[in-house]
């Protein structure tokens, strides 16, 4: 317990509790599985460490979650993992963001390295996570990247339980398959890591809207680059070939995490409100647009997109204002949602017409109603490149998707509308 002591110092030594009353008071078993493992130097634990010991004991096993094994095997069997960034925050393990987009957890085998079980384990989590990427590394020492037909890379590590997307924590094996280039990089699913120079962008997009559109679920469609020895994404300015698909696959990224978002806004509890319907729009340049759709009634929870859609309680359409100006209706004012992931603020009025006028316009009501009505006429309208194509339509997007009320969020989507504020 060298941790805990070098952060607790003590003149003189308190009382320390005994095991069995301290496992009496947190009602855990004395028999529990395991437990008769990681207490056996207990009678050394000081009565701070005792306590925060058995503590971390507790709060394990009320929560239904096994005890580790002792950190001296188990050390053995720790793996990184990369998750999306809200994922991370959604569900209750240890994890650090990594790059924009991706944070990192540690595994255990089937288990998901959590703050207990980093107590338990006597130890820091600098030095989990530094035996994680030793082990991570041992494991892909002899593994190699195979060159697909189009000339990118393609890693051949396939770990069967982290599969081969942690790998973009060891630069090491991917930072000179290029010499002398900007390497490019994707990690579409757990199990994929492609590398490619700037020349062979359209192919490394190519490769990972293709992955994309076959997963039920993405770990990153933004591609990646790296800088000064950091990992950010890939910033193409237009007219890049790439800058708007890259702009799309960020946008994915994004109604993804909002997407799995809403399931967790519930209305009924305090603070919280129902969820807006999500989608893109492309204006007259060929730019898309995240928007989300505000129908007249209960409070709505609004996400940080670039437009709004505003309909009545009727069904009628009002436009599509960008969002960024509706600070302008100083009467509306929202609050911040406690939640995980992207940040959303919770509106409990509808803007009168008048305050509307005071917003920057992407859409009038008219061309928002007839646009709708031409695209119910198409049917639904083809997303503008390959990744939007793709990624839209994964069964993953398709089951988290928000049923309107009405069918117009829907029917927008890819839509061109002939109006554009100078944002647009």
């Amino acid at each position: 317990m060298a941790l805990f002591s070098r952060f607790f110092k003590h003149t003189e030594e308190a009382p320390r509790p005994e095991l069995g009353a301290l496992l009496a008071e947190r009602s855990v078993p004395s028999d529990l599985p395991g437990l008769a493992e990681l207490i056996r130097d207990f009678e050394h634990f000081s009565a701070l460490e005792r306590v925060t010991y058995l503590d971390a004991v507790a709060e394990l096993h009320h929560a239904g979650i096994a005890l580790p094994e002792p950190w001296k095997f188990a050390q053995y069997e720790v793996l990184p993992e990369l998750v999306p960034h809200w994922v991370g925050e959604r569900e209750a393990f240890f994890h650090r963001p990594y790059c924009e987009g991706l944070t990192l957890r540690v595994r255990i085998g089937d288990h998901r390295l959590t703050k207990a079980w980093a107590v338990l384990f006597e130890t820091n989590m600098e030095e989990v996570l530094d035996q994680a990427l030793y082990n991570l590394r041992e494991k892909a020492k002899s593994a190699d990247f195979e060159r697909l037909p189009s000339g990118i890379y393609q890693s051949a590590f396939h770990d069967p339980i982290v599969g081969s997307a942690p790998l973009l924590l060891l630069p090491e094996f991917w930072d000179h398959l290029f010499p002398g280039q900007n390497h490019f990089l994707a990690v579409p699913n757990q199990d994929t890591l492609l590398v490619a120079p700037q020349i062979l962008l359209p192919k490394l997009l190519e490769a990972a809207t293709q992955i994309i559109g076959a997963t039920d679920r993405v770990l990153l469609a933004t591609l990646m680059t790296q800088v000064e020895k950091k990992l950010v994404p890939a910033n193409m300015q237009d007219p890049h070939p790439i800058a708007q698909p890259q702009r799309e696959l960020r946008q994915l990224d994004l109604l993804q995490a909002l997407r799995a978002q809403d399931h967790d806004l519930d209305p009924a509890v305090e603070g919280m409100a129902r969820p807006m319907p999500l989608g893109t729009l492309r204006n007259s340049q060929g730019r898309t647009l995240t928007y989300a759709t505000w129908s007249e009634g209960s409070p709505i929870a609004l996400p940080e997109v670039d437009l709004i859609a505003f309909i009545r309680a009727d069904g009628e359409p009002l436009g599509i204002y960008f969002r960024p100006t509706l600070p302008r209706i100083h009467e509306l004012r929202g609050t911040v949602i406690t939640i995980w992931g992207p940040r959303r603020s919770r509106f409990d009025g509808f803007p009168t017409t008048e305050q509307l006028e005071r917003l920057e316009v992407f859409a009038t009501a008219e061309q928002m109603k007839a646009m709708g009505q031409q695209q119910a006429g198409k049917g639904t309208p083809r997303p503008t490149t390959p990744a939007a194509a793709n990624a839209l339509n994964t069964p993953g997007a398709a089951q988290n998707t928000v049923q309107a009320a009405a069918p117009l969020p829907n029917n927008l989507r890819g839509a061109v509308l002939g109006v554009q504020g100078e944002d647009g």
